[in-house]
């Protein structure tokens, strides 16, 4: 998928309409139907803030990774790596239990 259907996808997943994310990006609706057409791409900082606005990772957006992941479930994963090897390996045994059922 490209960035532009990419973007039309989660906005369009969060609900919010070509003008409210072109408000907060101090811009106009068409502008976001550029994008969203692969017509024109935005630069890295108004793409991260798309990403932010729209809860997804910029990575997701530019096309880097499939899966869309909310910054609260991405916290938790960083968080996850933080702890030692040992207690990962016990929350994988019971992601893996729980996710063969």
């Amino acid at each position: 998928m490209s960035f532009g259907s990419r973007l039309l996808e989660a906005r369009k997943k969060k609900g919010i309409s070509q003008e409210e994310i072109a408000k907060f990006l101090n811009t106009k609706g068409p502008v976001i139907g550029r994008y969203e057409r692969d017509e024109m791409k935005p630069s890295i900082e108004v793409a991260a803030k798309m990403a932010d606005y729209l809860d997804v990772s910029l990575d997701y957006l530019v096309g880097a990774a499939d899966d869309q992941l909310d910054k609260k479930t991405l916290s938790r994963i960083l968080e996850l790596q933080k702890l030692p090897e040992d207690i990962q390996e016990k929350i994988y045994y019971f992601i893996a239990m729980y996710t063969i059922q």
